[in-house]
């Protein structure tokens, strides 16, 4: 194994590719909690597998940042496409060089700033959902709390290396979920038990986003030279940004699954706390710029693909099944799923050098005992395609939500596709 990959992971054992599995404990990645975040030895094992030598590789949905960061610990340069701008954001501070000293200065700054900052204006152009008093005696974050996150933020903004704005914004990104009276899983968020009772204020912002940043700054001392340090990220749809780009040796990614939750309703607090939606026409844009794996808008959605008897089976079931979903269009969005799947897997197809793999780890999903297999679906589509399924294995068994019937019984897998 690469040393500088080991020395990052931890040295944990390549074998055991099961997704998220301590990859909260890695450094950089303890910088927000993602619970749908995946072993970043799945990277090493696809460079290690592959036929060429590996320089390049693309991840069309970066998210954690897992397949870019692992990249550059192994020496190779990575490509990311990301339309959450939070979470674009993030990926590029944890792949930035620093100076550490320079950044421990500029926390300096950021605190003794804050203190002359009003927040006014900008609280007063935050949903009414957010800020106490809320709305029907609910509320994110208590008044006092939202005002010091605010200053915080103005403060961040006013720095001059666009690089430590970035870092800076997104570690005071990552302490707001403990700092509101929510809680947040990978298919949203409710209100964490007596939350009304809990009592918070600027001291405890401060102290957070201080350990945070204080924790941040000795990951990037002690982790910061790697094997490679080049990088692209590309903010966008990865659904039109993949066909303006170049060749690649590898792909690696793991996309949205077909669960019906819409992702972004996982980061609105720190879409809207950090100022990177200002209005309800900006988040419903950014909506409908992911992936047709949710029904929480009204969208169009396009045909099912042609090529799996699989699909068409489950279609067929969904439809059967139709009055006992919570949602009508469940059947329309799994059939634009996989359209919107399938053209990312060929337009990956067409950017990868001759010999080059596709590395995606995906999730099934169950609406009214119907079960939606996504790698065998696709793994169907890619061969009726003209592509090769090398491998495809199960990496865990998920629980699957409520409103999906909870049980753990939904497999999360690998699958990997080349040109025939």
């Amino acid at each position: 194994m690469y040393v500088g990959f080991e020395q990052w992971t931890g040295n944990r054992e390549v074998a055991t590719l099961g997704t998220n599995a301590g990859s909260a404990a890695i450094p950089f990645q303890r910088w927000r909690h993602f619970k749908e975040a995946f072993a970043p030895e799945i990277v090493y094992e696809a460079v290690r597998a592959a036929e060429t030598p590996v320089k390049t590789c693309i991840d069309p949905f970066g998210g954690s940042g897992t397949t870019a960061l692992a990249c550059q610990f192994l020496g190779v340069e990575p490509t990311t496409i990301e339309v959450n701008p939070y979470l674009a954001d993030l990926i590029e501070a944890k792949l930035s060089t620093y100076d550490p000293d320079r950044l421990v200065q500029d926390l300096g700054t950021i605190l003794r700033n804050a203190e002359r900052i009003d927040p006014a204006a900008t609280l007063a152009g935050l949903p009414a959902t957010l800020v106490e008093p809320g709305v029907a005696n609910r509320w994110i974050f208590d008044l006092n709390v939202a005002r010091r996150i605010l200053c915080i933020r103005a403060a961040v903004e006013q720095l001059g290396t666009p690089a430590h704005r970035r870092l800076f914004k997104v570690l005071l990104g990552g302490v707001l979920v403990g700092l509101s009276n929510a809680v947040v899983n990978g298919k949203g968020r409710r209100y964490r038990r007596g939350w009304d009772k809990r009592t918070l204020g600027a001291g405890d912002v401060d102290a957070a986003f201080t350990d945070a940043a204080s924790a941040a700054i000795g990951e990037i001392g002690r982790y910061g030279s790697r094997a490679a340090g080049a990088y692209a990220v590309i903010r966008g749809d990865s659904r039109e940004a993949i066909k303006d780009l170049g060749a690649f040796d590898l792909a690696v990614f793991s996309p949205p699954y077909p669960n019906s939750f819409d992702y972004t309703d996982v980061y609105n607090i720190e879409l809207w706390m950090l100022g990177y939606l200002t209005g309800s026409a900006e988040n419903r844009s950014l909506r409908e710029s992911t992936l047709a794996s949710h029904v929480q808008i009204h969208r169009s959605f396009a045909a099912p693909p042609p090529g799996s008897q699989h699909l068409a089976d489950t279609l067929g079931m969904l439809e059967a099944q139709k009055e006992q979903l919570w949602n009508p269009h469940i059947p329309a969005m799994v059939g634009a799923y996989f359209t919107e799947m399938l053209g990312i897997v060929e337009a990956l197809g067409k950017v990868l050098r001759p010999r080059g793999t596709i590395w995606a780890v995906v999730g099934d999903s169950r609406y009214a005992g119907v079960a939606v297999n996504v790698a065998n679906i696709l793994g169907e589509l890619a061969t009726a395609n003209g592509l090769k399924v090398d491998r495809l294995e199960t990496l865990r068994e998920m629980r699957a939500s409520a409103q999906q019937g909870g049980q753990a019984q939904l497999a999360e897998s690998l699958i990997v596709i080349r040109h025939a």
